[in-house]
């Protein structure tokens, strides 16, 4: 097939079907709104699959929120946001964040960080950023943050994982970190352009 500038038509059902075979893990993005006279400023947050770490140096993050996304609004205005990596047994904390629920902090466990972020309690890791820069995706904005803290759970629990549209999970007996892998060492900082890392 030779490429020309036109562009052929892709099925919505069928591109969803195929990038579905790509397994992700489950993260919720969080801020708080903007204080006004006569509101406080409140806590809001989106479930989002797609998240992915940038670079190390500096240490960036993305993840990609739709143009209409009301969450959006508020940490474009905010400048900050925080990134909280679900748990395998936070289903429920997924499906709530993934609804239409006007106020979905209702029956969450959560409490403000030091940096002043909704972070989501019994969540593995939390990566808590400012953003540095917003890129056009189409439907999405890609906006890339700058990491300012991270934690992660004392606990070795399993991630929560979304493939072919459901929740899966990692072998249960997969619990541990795998020793370190010096052929996977560059996996975030190689700069050549013939590496399938």
């Amino acid at each position: 097939m030779t490429m020309t500038g036109e562009y052929p038509e892709i099925d919505d059902r069928r591109f969803r079907n195929v990038l579905g075979r790509f397994c992700t893990g489950i993260t919720v993005i969080t801020t708080f709104t903007s204080p006004s006279d006569d509101t406080p400023a409140e806590p809001i947050g989106f479930a989002c699959q797609s998240f992915a770490a940038v670079s190390l140096d500096p240490p960036l993050v993305l993840f990609c929120p739709t143009k209409r996304s009301r969450c959006w609004a508020a940490i474009e205005r905010s400048g900050h946001f925080c990134v909280n990596v679900l748990a395998e047994e936070q289903q429920q904390v997924c499906a709530r964040f993934g609804s239409r629920e006007p106020d979905k902090f209702t029956g969450i466990d959560w409490a403000t960080s030091k940096l002043g972020l909704p972070v989501l309690e019994g969540a593995l890791a939390t990566i808590q950023c400012t953003v540095d820069n917003v890129v056009d995706g189409g439907d999405h904005y890609i906006v890339i943050g700058r990491v300012l803290a991270l934690t992660e759970s004392a606990d070795s629990g399993r991630p929560l994982l979304f493939y072919r549209g459901q929740y899966s999970a990692i072998e249960p007996e997969k619990t541990t970190p795998a020793p370190w892998r010096a052929d996977l060492e560059h996996f975030l900082t190689t700069t050549s352009l013939d590496t399938w890392l």
